[in-house]
């Protein structure tokens, strides 16, 4: 795989996370070779990490892909930390845990990524963490034990406890972009929203989502989009039409 050329279009193109959730290594490739140049970071999932491997990370790595790791990390400390350091070995520019996994995990899982970094004297990947994911509502939250229509307040609390733990960022729902900046007011602290859709696109199994223009004028430092880019007949082309709207977002 031949390494990419940077990105070559506005910064709004820089803060566009395609998932590359696909199967195989071979339907990856496809996407990221379609769309090299014309996007900020590729996402990789649990299917694709499932089904290819830490070796395929690091081979869209080695091409030169800003990678964003989605593998959600969720467990005891010590094994999170573990994890982390995994992450930050793979060269990813990004990876993520899940903020209810506690302040002790997630501190743990920042010192071992910046040590990790430091001593192997790579670029510390950023480690944002999950709030509440854009699939759940209301309901689903009630059924966790989360009191009914608490999904603003528990994105808030989430984000707080993600910045007082020592991580860079959240991934939030955009429609709770307002609540974490109000939780958060640390600088640079990133807001990464999935559940971003084109207004022509299908919503699919997300609940809570927002166009691009709508998620960066409401203060997104990254969009993450999949299957409006993944099953559009030119991917090329849906990307810039994204990056587009992202624009207008910004002039809002």
């Amino acid at each position: 795989m031949p390494r990419t050329r940077s990105v070559k279009n506005s910064s709004a193109s820089e803060k566009l996370i395609v998932a590359l959730d696909v199967a195989t290594a071979r339907e990856a490739r496809r996407v990221f070779d379609a769309l090299r140049g014309e996007v900020g970071m590729f996402k990789v999932g649990s299917e694709l990490f499932t089904s290819e491997g830490p070796g395929f990370v690091r081979e869209l790595a080695g091409a030169g892909a800003r990678i964003f790791l989605d593998l959600k990390f969720h467990d005891i400390p010590n094994t999170v930390a573990g994890a982390a350091r995994a992450a930050a070995r793979l060269g990813v520019s990004l990876f993520n845990v899940h903020a209810a996994g506690g302040s002790e995990m997630m501190r743990r899982a920042a010192e071992a990524t910046a040590a990790e970094a430091a001593r192997l004297g790579l670029a510390r990947p950023r480690l944002i963490a999950v709030t509440v994911l854009t699939s759940a509502d209301a309901g689903v939250l009630e059924e966790t034990g989360v009191a009914a229509g608490a999904v603003e307040a528990q994105v808030a609390r989430l984000a707080r406890l993600a910045a007082d733990a020592g991580l860079d960022g959240v991934v939030a729902s955009p429609h709770e972009l307002a609540a974490v900046r109000a939780a958060v007011a640390r600088e640079r602290f990133l807001v990464v929203t999935p559940g971003v859709r084109p207004a022509s696109a299908a919503h699919d199994d997300q609940r809570r989502v927002m166009t691009p223009a709508g998620a960066v004028s409401a203060g997104a430092d990254y969009v993450v989009v999949g299957r409006a880019v993944l099953n559009a007949p030119d991917p090329a082309r849906a990307a810039r039409d994204i990056v587009e709207e992202m624009e207008e977002g910004s002039r809002q």
